[in-house]
């Protein structure tokens, strides 16, 4: 049994018996040297002949020890650090902590308890590559999400009435319009026919030019000498960063549909036989993108075994029970995993709104008392158990049978 302590320059090595007695303790440094000076002491100070008789414990599931360790054959073993700061209570009541002890407690901890570790596989690179991009294309949301959030605060304070619009002021048009008209003195000059192309360009039909031009000249706030220049001087800084950040994000999106898409069998299923998952999961109401990215990159291995209560538990819907004597409180698991718990949240919002079962549901628990994200939290706790069946089964979802169900 090995434990790694694993740091951002040097990782803490100690390795023990099967009985639980010291072999030998090493400190390597990170890097491709160190990383393969590492494995081959452990086979050498262990004497083991192949790198699946040595068992490992770490306390990240991912990385370049992870990685070092599985291309080497060592089988690693993950656990959650608060787990692994209960064990430390083992060694010391005084709470002292330092990178040498906690390479012991995980040796063992993995030898007494190897149940509380999770055994790491070799991930399949698409899903590598396709958690990677999915979390780029979160990153680059949230990117565009600040920089409108300025561009908006720039508008208010001088030009509000381009607000009226649109409510994503990332919109291609919209940035297009504030190029052509970016001050109401220019937005007063510009002609119709100018607004009319810019429209049929970007296929805006839910705006006329003539509607278009009434916003944009309406009589506009009386501002400091100097406030329109500098605020729309800090606007086209800021476009030239949310154009850039639409592209790369449109780019994000285009290789997640790729990836995933990769991900089902070249070879066409037959009538009557079993569907793919991305096939299953994608057909369910308020799947979209992003929520099939995210569950098919953050939770594979839950997918794969079809183990519904380790993918409550993941994404947050699995509540937390705390009993003793007479008392029970039912709290919010807040031990999760975060993107999959945002994307149950916009899982269950868009069922809410599509499907009638999970809408039934919703307003059920609201008559109730309960909030709208525990709402959403049950609705999203149904639609894993409804995918968990269905990929059981490997059959997809039958608005119709749904609906059927509804009226019963």
């Amino acid at each position: 049994m090995a434990g790694v302590d694993w740091a951002s320059e040097s990782h803490h090595v100690f390795l023990t018996d099967g009985d639980g007695r010291k072999i030998g303790e090493r400190v390597f440094r990170h890097g491709g040297e160190g990383l393969a000076e590492m494995t081959a002491w452990l086979m050498a100070a262990s004497g083991a002949v192949e790198g699946d008789e040595i068992q490992v414990a770490i306390e990240v599931p991912y990385g370049p020890v992870v990685e070092t360790l599985m291309e080497r054959g060592f089988k690693a073993h993950a656990i959650n650090p608060k787990q692994m700061d209960r064990f430390r209570d083992r060694f010391t009541l005084a709470g002292a902590k330092d990178d040498s002890r906690d390479a012991e407690v995980m040796a063992s901890a993995l030898r007494t308890d190897p149940r509380c570790f999770r055994l790491l596989a070799v991930a399949d690179p698409v899903v590598v590559e396709l958690r990677e991009w999915s979390r780029i294309a979160e990153d680059l949301s949230d990117e565009r999400n600040r920089l409108t959030n300025r561009m908006r605060e720039q508008l208010w304070r001088y030009f509000p009435a381009l607000l009226e619009l649109e409510s994503d002021l990332g919109a291609e048009w919209l940035l297009d319009l504030w190029e052509t008209a970016p001050t109401p003195d220019k937005a007063a000059r510009i002609r119709e026919v100018t607004i009319a192309k810019l429209l049929k360009r970007h296929r805006i039909r839910r705006f006329s030019a003539a509607r278009v031009l009434d916003v944009l000249r309406q009589p506009p706030l009386k501002v400091a000498a100097g406030t329109t220049e500098s605020a729309s001087a800090h606007v086209t800084t800021l476009i030239a960063r949310i154009r850039l950040v639409n592209r790369q994000l449109t780019q994000a999106h285009h290789r997640l549909d790729g990836l995933t898409a990769s991900l089902v069998p070249v070879t066409e299923a037959e009538p009557g036989q079993r569907k793919h998952d991305v096939e299953i999961l994608a057909s369910l109401p308020g799947v979209g993108r992003i929520v099939l990215a995210t569950l098919l990159a953050e939770a594979f291995d839950a997918l794969q075994r079809r183990d519904y209560a380790a993918l409550r538990s993941l994404t947050g819907v699995a509540p937390v029970t705390k009993r003793s004597g007479k008392s029970c409180i039912v709290v919010r698991r807040q031990a999760c995993h975060d993107r999959l718990a945002n994307a149950m949240y916009h899982w269950a919002r868009v069922a809410v709104q599509h499907d009638l079962r999970s809408r039934l549901k919703y307003a059920a628990l609201r008559s109730r008392g309960h909030s709208h994200g525990r709402a959403l939290r049950s609705v999203a706790d149904r639609l894993l158990a409804v995918a968990s069946a269905m990929l059981k089964t490997g059959t997809t979802f039958d608005p119709s049978l749904a609906a059927q169900k509804s009226a019963c």
